[in-house]
């Protein structure tokens, strides 16, 4: 199980934890140069032959939703943390 600490000066991330999926919602704080980092996010999901394993949806007022299947849960928070969203991942055992 993975543990992260958003960076409060960018973006304030939920998430909720479905069967099959997690669907993250992003309210970026800062949009340059975040906005462009987000899109870049997008790309490299989009650009893999799987269709399905991260959907994005763009709301009003710099907010932001995706819907990331749990195979591709920890390359969507590395991703995450690779363009600055996240100050700090890490693993957590679930035992404790």
């Amino acid at each position: 199980m993975l543990a992260y600490r958003c960076n409060d000066d960018v973006t304030v991330i939920t998430e909720t934890v479905n069967e099959q999926d997690v669907e993250f919602h992003l309210r970026l704080l800062q949009t340059e140069p975040y906005l462009q980092h987000l899109k870049e996010i997008r790309h490299y999901f989009e650009e893999n032959d799987i269709y399905t394993d991260v959907l994005f949806y763009i709301y009003k007022n710099h907010e932001y939703g995706a819907i990331v299947r749990q195979a591709y849960y920890v390359d969507f928070v590395l991703q995450l943390m690779k363009y600055g969203f996240l100050r700090s991942v890490e693993w957590k055992d679930e035992k404790a």
